[in-house]
């Protein structure tokens, strides 16, 4: 019997778990060269900003032990171009899309939620809570749980009510479930998680840093555990609230800790740039995984880790007898 892999996203509905990350994909026209966009779950666009931006100077991507540093920049069209071209295009196609956005100041992130709200094809909004506030010294408001509220308080204000609201989360923070429980308390509908933690890497050959600007957010499967701490305990303390899992996933067994952590949607990055059927292979291994132990549902095997021990044997028998 095929496993059920539909889940929700506040009440949106996907047919499986799988989206691609913020960045990796673009908006979707370039991996379409590779497979209906419509076989994953969702497919979440680069960060949308106001303004066209050019990103930052080269150097801005590093290879790393396990993964990679990037400090693209938030390279993109600015929303009038997204709203002009890119959305329709994946509105056309029928695309499940998240589009992500990225602001310097509370009313850049509602302004952009504003051109959003009665734009068609938008099934989410992701709040890129990664973002140096320009009006507080650059402080990056994921790093705050009142600045990061406020940022998803008028954003949730403005956004029409049928369109869910994720903050993504960053995992450099003291303590991720604080900032988790403000954003929720917000308004947020689902959280996103993890974003790249800050990473750095020195050419040896050079001396001299590797990316132009010094720093970068770290990707791939070397922040996995990182980010399977990080759901975990968000939710642990949110178990009612969506999460989608990110950081590192390679394969299906990858996406199905994140999903035993608590995740019902998992979002590929990094893989792409070497894999781009990656979102196919990952989602196939998934459903055989799931299979092997016994789901008829992928909605049974979220946060099933958090569950004493024997639930899973116990959850695999009843399944048995259910069949009979």
């Amino acid at each position: 019997m095929p496993v059920d892999m539909r889940t929700y996203l506040g009440h949106v509905e996907l047919i499986n778990p799988i989206t691609t990350a913020a960045g990796c994909a673009a908006s979707g026209s370039e991996l379409s060269q590779f497979f209906d966009l419509g076989r994953i779950g969702a497919l979440t666009t680069r960060s949308i900003t106001m303004a066209p931006r050019a990103g930052r100077p080269t150097p801005r991507m590093a290879e790393t032990p396990s993964g990679m540093l990037n400090a693209i920049g938030l390279q993109g069209p600015g929303v009038d171009a997204f709203l002009e071209r890119e959305l329709p295009w994946l509105d056309q196609r029928g695309v499940k899309t998240v589009v992500s956005i990225a602001g310097g100041t509370v009313a850049e992130y509602t302004a952009l939620a504003r051109r959003l709200t009665d734009a068609p094809g938008v099934s989410a909004v992701e709040v890129n809570l990664s973002c140096p506030n320009i009006e507080d010294r650059g402080r990056v408001f994921a790093r705050d749980g009142a600045a990061s509220a406020e940022v998803i308080a008028s954003v949730r204000s403005v956004m029409r009510y049928d369109v869910p609201v994720v903050a993504k989360l960053s995992p450099d923070v003291m303590d991720i479930v604080s900032v988790a429980r403000a954003c929720v308390d917000a308004g947020a509908d689902a959280l996103s998680m993890i974003n790249n933690p800050l990473g750095m890497s020195i050419d040896t050959e050079a001396m001299r840093p590797s990316l132009a600007a010094v720093t970068g957010g770290l990707s791939g499967p070397a922040i996995r555990p990182l980010a399977v701490r990080c759901v975990w305990q968000v939710h642990a303390a949110l178990p009612s609230v969506p999460v989608i899992g990110m950081g590192g996933v390679l394969t299906g067994r990858d996406a199905f800790e994140l999903i035993l952590a608590g995740a019902c949607v998992v979002a590929v990055g990094t893989a792409l740039f070497h894999d781009p059927y990656a979102c196919l292979r990952i989602l196939r291994e998934l459903e055989e995984l799931l299979a092997a132990r016994g789901f008829h549902r992928l909605a049974d095997a979220v946060g099933l880790a958090h569950r004493p021990p024997g639930a899973a044997t116990r959850h695999r028998t009843d399944l048995e007898e259910s069949s009979l």
